[in-house]
C-alpha cells in the first residue's frame, strides 16, 4: 500500500512524513546520513580518498605534474578540479561530454578551493616563473543518491591531505628539474572547508543532506560551506525558493556544527592511516 502511494504521489508521500518531523528513511529533518571515509585507496594516484554519505559514493584521485607557472601569477601553482557524473552512478546521466550538473559542480569546487584557500598556491610553486606543480583533482561519483557537493568537498580535502610530493630542485647548470622520489612531504593544507546541503519543501520546511528523491521533490536547494574557524567560505543557491535571513542563518549554524563532525572524521582517518 505504502509503495503504491509513494509511486502514485511521491510528493504527498513525503509530506506525510515531514508533517511528523521525520523522513521516509527514518531520519529526522536535521539528521545527516552516516558518513564514512577511506584514504589512499587508488595506488596510481599521488593522493586519493573514497567518501560515502548514505548511498552516495564519491572517489577523488589527485595526480601531480610539473609545469611552468601561469604568466600572470609566476609565483603560483595550479589546482584543477573536475567532477565527473558518469552513467555508471545513475540512470539520470548519459554518456558524452560533461552535463550541466557536472560542470556546475566542478565550478563550485573550484570556487571553494579559491575562496577558502585550502592550499596557498604559492606553496606549490617550486621556482618563480620557472617551475610549479599542477594538481589535477579528478572527482568521480560512483553512486548518486543526492548531496554530491558535500561528498565531493570531503573527498577533495581528504585526498589533498593524503598527497605526498617529491622534493624537486632545478639544476643551476642544466636548468632541468631534478626529482628526488626518496624525499617526499605532505601538502600544507591551510584551511578545512566542509559543505552542508539543504533542501526546501513547500517553501518553509528545511531538511539536511537530501537524497536524490528529496532533491527532485524539493522547491529549492542550498549548499553552505564553512571552515574550521566558522568562517563562511561559499554559498551555492541554484534558484528555487528564496530563504529568509533567519532560515539562512540557521543553515549556517548547522553547517558550522557539521564542519566539526567532518573535520573530526578526517583527522581520525588520517591518524589511523599514520599508525598503520
Amino acid at each position: 500500500m505504502a509503495a503504491g502511494y509513494k509511486t502514485a504521489d511521491p510528493l504527498e508521500y513525503h509530506r506525510s512524513f515531514l508533517k511528523e518531523n521525520c523522513r521516509p528513511d527514518g531520519r529526522e529533518l536535521g539528521e545527516f546520513r552516516t558518513t564514512t571515509l577511506n584514504i589512499g585507496s587508488v595506488s596510481t594516484a599521488d593522493g586519493s580518498a573514497l567518501v560515502k554519505i548514505g548511498n552516495t559514493t564519491i572517489i577523488c584521485g589527485i595526480k601531480a605534474e610539473l609545469t611552468a607557472p601561469p604568466v600572470d601569477a609566476p609565483n603560483k601553482g595550479y589546482i584543477v578540479p573536475n567532477v565527473d557524473l558518469p552513467p555508471l552512478c545513475s540512470s539520470r546521466f548519459r554518456p558524452g561530454p560533461p552535463g550541466e550538473q557536472a560542470q556546475a559542480a566542478s565550478q563550485f569546487i573550484a570556487d571553494v578551493i579559491e575562496s577558502s584557500q585550502v592550499i596557498r598556491r604559492e606553496d606549490i610553486c617550486i621556482e618563480k616563473g620557472k617551475l610549479c606543480w599542477v594538481l589535477y583533482c579528478d572527482i568521480m561519483c560512483l553512486d548518486y543518491d543526492g548531496n554530491i557537493l558535500d561528498a565531493c568537498i570531503i573527498a577533495l580535502i581528504a585526498a589533498l591531505k593524503n598527497v605526498q610530493l617529491p622534493e624537486v630542485n632545478i639544476n643551476t647548470e642544466t636548468e632541468l628539474a631534478e626529482v628526488n622520489m626518496k624525499q617526499k612531504k605532505h601538502l600544507n593544507i591551510t584551511k578545512h572547508p566542509v559543505g552542508s546541503s539543504f533542501a526546501v519543501f513547500d517553501d518553509t520546511i528545511i531538511i539536511v543532506d537530501p537524497t536524490a528523491e528529496e532533491e527532485e521533490l524539493s522547491t529549492g536547494m542550498i549548499t553552505v560551506v564553512t571552515d574550521e574557524n566558522e568562517k563562511l567560505c561559499a554559498v551555492h543557491k541554484p534558484g528555487g525558493t528564496a530563504l529568509s535571513g533567519e532560515k539562512l542563518q540557521d543553515c549556517i549554524s548547522r553547517a558550522i556544527t557539521r564542519n566539526r563532525e567532518v573535520s573530526k572524521l578526517i583527522n581520525e582517518v588520517m591518524q589511523s592511516a599514520k599508525l598503520k
